[in-house]
């Protein structure tokens, strides 16, 4: 991979909105979902609820009142996200473009599960009442890649716009993807990232999973980087947050056929060395390992296993998923995030292992999947 510079940020979790709000939250260090009462759907079945769920979410603050009425949770989150991404990175100012233009910007993001708030809403219809009264205009939510082509519709991007379907790893494979399609030069600017929102068909399956993801902290959220090549966003006078290096990914197969949820820490070794190879990062240059871990037993074992094997034991290794909550498709954005505020000399106050140098250069964003899959992504400071 060619260096790609990050020159902007969109962000929408559980720690706030922006990146002020955000840097705020992580020098704090606290932990969420807790004490706060659930707003994304009825949770009067479900008492011992915990979910990380985006603090008063209010999209019309930053997208008006109008023309949200038929969108679910996920495309305003993603929207909103957007929004402040363009903004952030210069290419849009007061919502105009005043840089590159609309045929040259695309989206490159990522969720796991597609709309569940949509799906199970319409399918509740359908079975308690009749297939008849089915709001048609809230349909076109149930498809996986509805809320990215909601962002272009609402902003104008007229390059590519493509959803990536990966799980955990999805976020940082639309990374991978939205890389290929700068080097063909379909785009200038792509927007890369991922989101998921909270609803309570996607809380109860989580619990239906059993143990090892029943104890997870559900998230929510958004988060959107413009990336674009490091010489053209150099030329245009961005502000270069960070440069994306290298990444890897890699797949292991589960030990037999009836196996549902499988972590593959063989696979996130190959994600970790291909990610390191591709970036020409020696292993003892890294400064600080992002990982994905969020005390699901096999799953953290067999990632942070990956990590002391590849990067060695005392590299710090940060665990951001225990303030965001586990974003699943989101997760890996999130990672970035927590990556660039700690290289922007932000500390991320969530180290499960080593302690990080007081200035963080280069550092390892590694996601892990359920169902074998793994990823890995290198950066380095502007």
């Amino acid at each position: 991979m060619k260096p790609r510079a990050i020159t902007g940020s969109g962000l929408v979790s559980a720690l706030g909105v922006g990146r002020e709000e955000h840097h705020a939250a992580l020098r704090e260090g606290a932990a969420t979902g807790s004490g706060r009462p659930i707003t994304s759907f009825d949770a009067t079945a479900c008492p011992d609820a915990q979910v990380a769920e985006v603090p008063e979410f209010d999209p019309t603050r930053y997208l008006g009142d109008k023309g949200l009425r038929t969108l679910d949770r996920q495309t305003k989150l993603l929207v909103v996200a957007a929004r402040l991404c363009l903004h952030d990175c210069g290419i849009k100012k007061d919502r105009a473009f005043v840089a590159l233009g609309p045929d040259r910007v695309g989206l490159c993001a990522s969720n796991a599960y597609g709309s569940v708030e949509a799906i199970t809403e319409l399918d509740r219809v359908a079975l308690l009442e009749d297939a008849r009264y089915i709001n048609p205009a809230k349909f076109p939510n149930t498809v996986a890649n509805s809320a990215s082509g909601y962002v272009s519709i609402w902003e104008d991007l007229r390059a590519l716009n493509v959803t990536v379907t990966d799980g955990n790893c999805g976020a940082l494979d639309a990374v991978t993807c939205a890389d290929v399609h700068l080097e063909t030069g379909r785009a200038d600017a792509v927007l890369v990232g991922g989101v998921e929102a909270m609803s309570e068909g996607l809380y109860l399956a989580f619990q239906r999973l059993g143990p090892i993801t029943s104890r997870t902290v559900l998230g929510e959220g958004a988060a959107l980087f413009s990336m674009e090549p490091l010489e053209a966003a150099r030329a245009r006078g961005a502000r270069v947050e960070a440069t994306v290096l290298g990444t890897g990914t890699s797949f292991g197969a589960p030990p037999h056929d009836g196996a549902l949820l499988f972590g593959s820490q063989e696979a996130a070794e190959r994600a970790v060395q291909g990610a390191l190879r591709d970036a020409g990062v020696a292993a003892s240059d890294v400064d600080l390992v992002v990982s994905g871990v969020i005390g699901q037993g096999p799953f953290t074992d067999a990632e942070l296993g990956a990590i002391a094997r590849v990067v060695g034991e005392g590299v710090a290794v940060a665990a951001p998923k225990t303030l965001f909550g586990e974003t699943l498709g989101a997760g890996g954005a999130m990672g970035m995030a927590a990556a660039i505020a700690w290289m922007d000399g932000v500390p991320v106050r969530t180290l499960v292992r080593g302690e990080a140098p007081s200035k963080v250069r280069t550092t390892l964003v590694t996601t892990l999947g359920y169902y074998g899959n793994a990823t890995a992504m290198v950066m380095q400071r502007a």
